[in-house]
């Protein structure tokens, strides 16, 4: 063995403690840090040594990361870094994600089951945190755009099979043109039929509600009568990026009853809606779809990476993810994951999801979600307020979706979020035409004294840009 890591090896508890307390003294250190820390000095990220010939062991590269690295990675943990709907890791979920690299499974083999059965188990619970029916079953993935790409490479086979043909077998062309209808989808749906062979251009934009971004049910009903006898997918967001807003998806339901699609509902953190009593009916008719993505690393906050794919039709799931090896599990009526996603390696990532979900169970998270909901409504409200800024649409759940009042250009809007960088982090968007910001609140951490830092800093700011 290395000399070194064999060192390392005599001393791993020592090593392990010495880690612990440098991760400890990062998250002690949250509320003080900024929460995105200035621009490195000039030549600094371009000046990457050689690889060491011989290595310096973990203390010291401990160290050289505390000195070089850890100074320039944002505060994306903490209660003010609003961007991306970013979550944080609740004590239980960190603790579940240092496991998950000390037992270190490929859990997608039920050769070596107990990682399998773990994530099982952690699906039901989810399902039952988000009021599904035991008609769907569930897969972990490694982000919203993996789960999206997930289940519509199952409504691809699903269309070859109301066509007669299988695209897992022969090919996205077997399926000739492809219809996907959707009012305002999230990017990575396009990505994802661009991966899936599909296209980005089966992607078709159906009218939103006026002043909305959910999508019109009749405007859908119209464009579903445009290709009869062609089966199509539906794609219906259960919160929308820019403002949160819901599909109606009993509506779109029920236009089943007239049309033939598959019903994929992007719910990425706006299935955690159905936490709250008082927000649940947004996710109604959420069970009705045929496959959901929901993110967990957003709104659940599990560290990264780390979200649920849902489908009713796991059968189908399986014909396009199978994989044949000897040393693999059967296929069967319960396949193994490796036959679930597109991933043969699958990390553990169910267990920090597990840890958090046993931890604080359905009422701590309810607390989480509701409290940053409220949190949301105290920025709106403030920045309503305020005369340097205007709000675009209602606070409908956890985003703020805002403007400057007077000459609200992309180029100032930039200067206002490098001014306020140190105090809070929110994120670039367009809505309705109009260079905006978007504050999206999904941290565990997040209080109403957050709030009123992250308002006075946007107005001094705004202030001082003029």
């Amino acid at each position: 063995m290395d000399r070194t890591l064999a060192a390392d090896l005599a001393r791993l508890p020592e090593l392990l403690d010495a880690t612990r307390d440098a991760a400890a003294a990062t998250l002690a250190a949250l509320d003080a840090r900024p929460v995105v820390p200035g621009a490195p000095p000039e030549g600094a990220a371009a000046a990457t040594p050689p690889l060491p010939e011989r290595g310096i062991g973990t203390e010291a590269a401990l160290a050289a990361f505390t000195d070089r690295w850890a100074p320039r990675l944002s505060a994306s943990a903490g209660p003010r870094y609003l961007g991306f709907v970013t979550g944080g890791a609740t004590p239980a979920a960190l603790a579940g994600d240092w496991l998950t690299a000390a037992h270190d499974q490929n859990s997608n083999s039920s050769l070596d089951g107990g990682g399998q059965d773990l994530e099982r188990e952690t699906v039901t619970w989810l399902r039952e945190l988000f009021h599904l029916s035991a008609a769907h079953t569930g897969t972990f993935v490694s982000g919203a755009t993996l789960s999206n790409t997930t289940g519509l490479a199952i409504a691809r086979e699903w269309l070859g099979e109301r066509l007669g043909v299988s695209p897992a077998e022969d090919g996205a062309a077997a399926l000739g043109p492809v219809r996907v209808l959707s009012g305002a989808p999230h990017s990575s749906i396009a990505k994802a039929l661009s991966v899936l062979g599909l296209g980005r251009a089966a992607l078709v934009p159906v009218p939103t509600l006026p002043g909305r971004e959910a999508v019109d049910p009749a405007a859908l009903d119209r464009a579903l009568a445009d290709a009869p006898g062609r089966p199509a997918v539906v794609v219906a967001n259960a919160g929308t990026v820019n403002t949160v807003d819901f599909d109606d998806l009993r509506a779109i339901a029920a236009l089943r009853e007239r049309h033939d699609f598959w019903l994929h509902t992007d719910a990425a953190f706006g299935a955690f809606a159905a936490l709250s009593p008082a927000h649940a009916h947004l996710t109604a008719g959420l069970d009705a779809s045929d496959s959901i993505c929901v993110d967990l690393h957003k709104w659940l906050n599990v560290p990264y990476d780390s979200a649920v794919q849902f489908t009713r039709r796991r059968d189908l799931q399986a014909r396009v993810f199978q994989n044949a090896a000897a040393y693999l599990g059967p296929l069967g009526e319960n396949p193994d994951l490796v036959h679930l996603t597109p991933e043969n390696s699958h990390r553990l990532r169910a267990l920090a999801a597990w840890f958090t979900l046993r931890a604080y169970g359905r009422e701590g998270h309810r607390e989480i979600v509701e409290r940053d909901i409220a949190c949301a409504r105290s920025l709106g409200e403030s920045l309503t307020g305020d005369p340097y800024f205007t709000l675009l649409a209602p606070v409908r759940l956890n985003v703020v979706c805002f403007t400057l009042s007077q000459t609200p250009t992309a180029a100032r809007l930039t200067a206002l979020r490098e001014a306020a960088g140190p105090e809070v982090f929110v994120t670039p968007t367009t809505y309705a035409g109009t260079p905006a910001l978007r504050a999206a609140f999904s941290n565990w951490r997040t209080t109403q004294a957050d709030v009123r830092r992250i308002a006075q800093a946007l107005h001094t700011a705004a202030k001082e840009l003029g």
